[in-house]
């Protein structure tokens, strides 16, 4: 398959960033509003960490499944699905009444964004050269953080002036142009090898087998103790800023820097990455999102706050492209969808489990040492990290 240095590659590039960034837009427009949006219905801290959490819970298995679908038939069907899903699901949001109802449409939502984070890492994967999958999963780094730029900017701002309701429309219409997009993307082929036999138990198999496989085992750690502590910003973020007497607009603004800085260290990082290895860049980032997460509880000044989230936006940025190649440099081609998939489902299941988890450790100590107590798995990971270093 071509690549994205190739002429085909780069006509299909900017279709790729954009089907991309608007793959993940509506999940970020809601993350700086939906914790307050939770409370507003009558949802306590508690509950509302489970709320937030349960569309992770929910896209965790689907990023498997539907990893494994697209090895089978492709990723331009699930893509368009996934995408329209999301749609769908953001419309609801408007509908909800109580915070039952609220968590019936996350689930709902999970289940449609399990078809889009494979599907948009398969395609970027399968046109990266082998020498440039870190510069590729940069460029879809890129991607993403762009969407969390603008998603926390605009999620905050819209919802602060034009109330909720006006982000999950936006969103929603947003969808569909990312449905009219990814039909611009071309059909791939699938190996002769995927039309066989395809059940729960080999599926099992499969996944255990790319678990345990060295470099992948540390990739999927790392990605999974990174957004376990993301869910617990997310979740406790808003009633820090809260408790600050700042509104959501400021909850939007602080994780706007915190995407911002992610993205654009993205290209840089990947880059470096393909220099150096990926370890070297994995072990920075883990240090200093640990660090700036022990921090931040303490700052009280918007200017030193939104300091701090930029360090832990640079610690994102420098481990999210090194982890991606690790999993584009350890698969082939027919087995790279079910990969992605368990990056995904691990980078979701990350933050299914700490958001409620972190919640319910803000409600029964209080915010600021829920926050600080956040980054506890990437210590682990950041330690397997430096023995796998000193063993290279």
């Amino acid at each position: 398959m071509d690549d994205l240095k190739s002429p085909p590659g780069r006509r299909l590039l900017p279709v790729v960033i954009s089907v991309t960034f608007v793959g993940f837009l509506d999940t970020h427009l809601l993350i700086p509003i939906m914790a307050l949006y939770a409370a507003s219905l009558g949802a306590g801290v508690g509950v509302a960490g489970l709320i937030i959490g349960l569309y992770s819970i929910i896209n965790t298995p689907a990023n498997i499944l539907f990893g494994r679908l697209i090895d089978r038939i492709g990723f331009k069907k699930p893509l368009v699905i996934g995408l329209i899903g999301d749609a769908l699901g953001m419309f609801l949001y408007t509908l909800c009444r109580t915070p039952w109802h609220l968590g019936l449409v996350r689930i709902f939502h999970g289940g449609a964004g399990g078809l889009v984070g494979p599907a948009t890492m398969s395609v970027t994967a399968d046109y990266a050269g082998r020498t440039g999958k870190g510069k590729a999963m940069g460029i879809y780094g890129m991607s993403m953080a762009l969407a969390t730029l603008v998603g926390y900017g605009l999620g905050g701002v819209i919802a602060d002036r034009l109330g909720s309701k006006t982000v999950f429309l936006f969103g929603g219409a947003v969808m569909i142009i990312g449905v009219a997009l990814s039909t611009l993307l071309p059909v791939k082929r699938q190996p002769a090898s995927e039309t066989g036999e395809t059940s729960f138990r080999r599926i099992g198999q499969q996944v255990k087998g790319l678990f345990l496989r060295p470099g992948l085992t540390l990739a999927y750690s790392a990605i999974f103790a990174q957004y376990f502590t993301f869910g617990g910003v997310v979740i406790l973020l808003p009633f820090f800023i809260k408790d600050l007497g700042m509104q959501e607009f400021h909850v939007g603004m602080m994780l706007a820097t915190f995407a911002a800085v992610f993205g654009l260290a993205q290209f840089p990082s990947g880059k470096l990455s393909d220099r150096v290895g990926r370890l070297l860049p994995i072990v920075a980032g883990l240090g200093l999102g640990i660090i700036s997460l022990i921090i931040l509880p303490s700052m009280t000044v918007f200017p030193l706050l939104l300091l701090v989230m930029a360090v832990y936006g640079l610690g994102f940025g420098l481990l999210f492209p090194s982890v991606s190649a690790l999993i584009a440099d350890n698969t082939a081609d027919a087995e790279r969808g079910l990969a992605t998939g368990m990056f995904h489902a691990l980078l979701t299941a990350g933050v299914a489990v700490g958001s409620p988890v972190m919640g319910w450790v803000g409600e029964g100590l209080n915010i600021k040492a829920g926050l600080m107590l956040s980054p506890v798995f990437m210590v682990p990971a950041l330690v397997i990290t430096l023995v796998s270093l000193r063993r290279k």
